[in-house]
Formats: structure tokens, sequence, C-alpha cells
């Protein structure tokens, strides 16, 4: 069974389309808890109108499948708390 660090580094490589920056960094992923054969997962879009949510989403689920011992990924797609971005990203962002 993968630990938590090998799941982050699977999002660490489902990049934003628009952005370009994964999921991880963007901080989208909200919680992360691997429960027998189970990935859960709770996470956010950047705005609750992204046109790539749905890819993102598969995406997601995708990269977390591939990992040894990993049966099923539950997605739970939460708009509250609304996504923020750190102080670290904003400056990553030049905003």
């Amino acid at each position: 069974m993968p630990d938590k660090e090998e799941l982050i580094e699977l999002l660490k490589t489902c990049f934003d389309p628009e952005l370009q920056i994964d999921v991880w960094t963007l901080g989208l992923i909200y919680d992360l808890r691997l429960e027998a054969a189970t990935v859960n997962v709770k996470m956010t879009l950047t705005t609750p109108f992204c046109p790539y949510g749905p890819q993102l989403l598969e995406e997601v689920e995708g990269k977390l499948m591939q990992a040894e011992g990993v049966k099923k990924v539950n997605i739970d797609l939460v708009f509250d708390p609304p996504w923020q971005p750190s102080e670290e990203l904003r400056a990553m962002l030049g905003i």
C-alpha cells in the first residue's frame, strides 16, 4: 500500500490546464486519506465554474489509481471553504 507521501507525489503530476501548476501546490486538496485500498480526497477547484473541473477530477482519480494497492478513489468536491491562493502561490502567479 502507498503512504500519504506517495499519493501526494502523484497529485503533484496533476496540473491545472490554465495555470500550469499542480493541484497540490495550488492548495486544491483539502484532505487526503488512505483507508484500506480506498483513497478519500476532499478537494475544490479554483472556481465553481472552472471549465476544466471534470477533466481535473478524472486526472486526479486516474493518477491516484496508479498507486500500487489502490482499488478505489472517492473524491468529495467542495466549495466551502472557497479556494484562496496562499501568499507563496500569489507570489508565484505575480498577484
